[in-house]
């Protein structure tokens, strides 16, 4: 991990309203922010058992799911213990959004839904959010549109091993830190305050990090908000890298195929999105910039399970992302 004056880092890190649209994982940088070519999408995976699950993608707006995936495939034994993933088997959703294009406001907002958040789970009774996805990409989806109200057009979902890959592709992103900062279970360090370019495992790191401890006034204080505090992080790291991908395929155009080339092979995607008319849908509204949201949630424990429970005032949050109130005052 390099030192970095990171030109956007530091405006990313005070601006958390406004920011530079992209999709947490990266998701969009190597899809909606990038122009792949027709031979680059014919080798995306396409999740088929959502065909008849996701809504009509007629309207004034379009949602998209990204999902960052918790599995371990692909990844070999020796980077299971270095890169300190664990050996969890399966999969899990380790990270859910909803990406709200509004057609009439010509406008873009991002919800970051915790995967601790306790719902009914269709046809498998009421748990965490992130076991949906454990019973496949269309529960996932059923859960969400169900459980929270909110119709999705289109799925996106890459996992630990293109992640890595993409960040890589970057050279590196960008993340200032105003304390010193690590994660024991992650292995995230961070010696000292400042701006660094994260390299792809100290990136996942952080990307991952729910014991984010800073060392601030003399002694180490954790964050205690968990999968809160980490939703946050995973949000300033979508925004540098996004704005980064931005940067370097303006100015590079040759740097778009590589991009791609970084994650598309563990991309997947619903079978009717098109990844062409996305980027070229997408991009003009990137560096417009988007709004952050986030739902009011309370912590609960439930079946000994510590979990997080829906406040009143999610409710309006929830009606915007659904398409039937506008976008709620912040």
């Amino acid at each position: 991990m390099s030192k970095s004056q990171a030109r956007s880092g530091r405006k990313i890190f005070t601006s958390i309203n406004t920011v530079t649209i992209g999709l947490f994982f990266v998701l969009i940088s190597a899809v909606g922010l990038v122009v792949a070519t027709q031979q680059q999408e014919a080798n995306v995976h396409r999740a088929n058992e959502l065909n008849g699950v996701l809504a009509d993608k007629e309207g004034p707006f379009v949602n998209y799911l990204l999902v960052g995936s918790d599995s371990r495939e692909g990844i070999d034994a020796t980077e299971l213990k270095t890169e300190h993933f664990g050996t969890i088997e399966g999969r899990r959703s380790d990270t859910v959004m909803i990406l709200h294009v509004d057609n009439v406001l010509d406008t873009v907002s991002i919800l970051s839904v915790p995967r601790d958040l306790w719902l009914e789970i269709p046809d498998h009774g009421k748990n965490r959010l992130n076991s949906a996805y454990g019973y496949g990409a269309d529960v996932l989806v059923r859960t969400i549109q169900e459980s929270l109200g909110i119709p999705l057009n289109h799925y996106l979902e890459i996992d630990f091993v293109s992640f890595k890959e993409i960040v890589a592709a970057l050279g590196g992103v960008d993340i200032c830190f105003e304390y010193p900062t690590r994660d024991y279970k992650t292995k995230l360090e961070v010696p000292t305050a400042g701006c660094y370019t994260l390299d792809k495992s100290q990136a996942l790191a952080y990307a991952r990090s729910r014991y984010f401890e800073v060392f601030k006034d003399g002694q180490w204080q954790i964050d205690g908000r968990a999968d809160l505090g980490r939703i946050e992080r995973q949000q300033i790291f979508l925004t540098s890298a996004v704005t980064k991908a931005i940067e370097q395929t303006t100015s590079n155009p040759l740097r778009t195929s590589e991009l791609v080339n970084a994650a598309i092979n563990s991309l997947t995607v619903d079978s009717s999105l098109n990844i062409l008319e996305t980027a070229n849908f997408l991009r003009p509204l990137a560096s417009g910039g988007m709004q952050r949201f986030k739902l009011a949630v309370l912590p609960e424990t439930i079946e000994d399970k510590a979990v997080l429970v829906l406040g009143v005032e999610a409710r309006e949050v929830l009606d915007y992302f659904a398409g039937v109130s506008g976008p709620p005052i912040k």
